[in-house]
């Protein structure tokens, strides 16, 4: 699709070009010739107005010291007047046609080479945005495609057993009362993740404190990081920054409850900040299994997920947190990144502007 649409937009870039070198070629030529025209009307015009060559002038000469005047007839031979041959004349058209031809030609060839280059580079920026619709497309098809079926395969073995129990039957709800749970945190972190990638207009922005956006987000994980016994540690700096402070508690909680869930029990969780004249730095650090150096940069994809965290530590999650975080932090004109060391732990590095930048034009 991307090489035939390709092939077509260079087809019209060469019809317009062609379009307007055979009109400058046509205007060309066409003032050419008519001055070749008027040069040889002319000449034809002087050779009638001077008459034959070797036409007699009459020259009286005189003598002044005499006081006579003589009157003597010389002969003085005029010479013909340049003319041009009507061959020459053609034959110069035929040059000129020729020269044009080949300009034109040329013209063409290049201009097939730019056209489908510029064509090409026209396009990529379609072809990506296509693709990137496609693997959304794929990739959220894939992932509410498995608890779908993982609640058809329940309902189907609950209705093959003629034994069914009253609590059969109630596991059977609170099963899929989870499936159906995940499908709508699902649908709600896409939603979510679409708002943040369509609409390019921040959030009102007001002085929020970093302290207590953290400690927000905390309170929030509290509970999955007692089912694992895990300690979050907060160092941070008593600083106030421009930002919304609802989708910087969504970050901190989204990148809180990553660490929780890739981390092993019974261990610690840092927090810390620092400022500088500018920016303010914040670093989330867990002590899990690590993101092995070749899914670092994939890992704020959306719907990507590693190997070890898809089959040996069972989290569920689908994927999107980290992007819409990423999403949160760009909108904030901010950068995120993260550094691994497999088996030892994960650090989230994110760093934001003291001040929104509309403020310090």
């Amino acid at each position: 699709m991307f090489q035939s649409a390709r092939i077509k937009l260079t087809a019209r870039y060469l019809l317009i070009i062609m379009i307007v070198s055979l009109l400058f070629s046509f205007a060309i030529y066409s003032g050419i010739n008519v001055e070749l025209n008027r040069f040889e009307r002319l000449q034809k015009l002087r050779l009638n107005q001077l008459g034959q060559a070797g036409q007699a002038i009459i020259i009286q000469p005189s003598d002044p010291q005499m006081g006579v005047r003589g009157q003597t007839i010389q002969r003085v031979l005029i010479p013909p007047p340049d003319y041009i041959d009507p061959e020459i004349v053609n034959h110069a058209r035929t040059r000129i046609i020729l020269i044009l031809v080949m300009i034109n030609l040329s013209i063409l060839f290049f201009s097939g080479i730019a056209g489908y280059i510029l064509a090409g580079q026209t396009l990529q920026p379609i072809q990506e945005m296509m693709d990137e619709q496609n693997r959304f497309v794929t990739d959220s098809s894939h992932e509410l495609r498995t608890p779908l079926t993982a609640l058809r395969s329940e309902i189907e073995v609950h209705l093959r057993d003629k034994k069914l129990t009253l609590a059969a039957t109630k596991a059977l709800l609170e099963s899929n009362l989870e499936e159906v749970k995940n499908l709508q945190r699902l649908s709600d972190n896409l939603i979510r993740l679409t708002q943040y990638e369509s609409n390019p207009i921040a959030e009102k922005f007001e002085k929020v404190s970093l302290t207590a956006i953290v400690e927000d987000a905390v309170k929030k994980v509290l509970p999955l990081a007692k089912n694992k016994k895990i300690t979050i540690k907060q160092q941070l700096p008593d600083v106030s920054f421009e930002g919304n402070s609802a989708t910087l508690s969504e970050l901190f909680v989204i990148l809180l409850d990553n660490a929780i869930k890739y981390s092993e029990p019974k261990t610690i969780i840092e927090v810390t900040g620092q400022r500088t004249d500018h920016h303010l730095k914040v670093e989330v650090t867990d002590h899990g299994m690590g993101i092995d150096a070749k899914d670092l940069p994939f890992i704020f994809g959306r719907f990507y997920r590693t190997d070890k965290s898809r089959t040996q530590s069972q989290t569920q999650g689908y994927g999107l947190g980290l992007s819409i975080a990423k999403q949160i932090v760009e909108r904030h004109h901010g950068t995120i990144s993260a550094n691994s060391v497999p088996q030892q732990g994960t650090t989230f590095t994110i760093q934001l502007p003291l001040k929104h930048p509309s403020a310090l034009l």
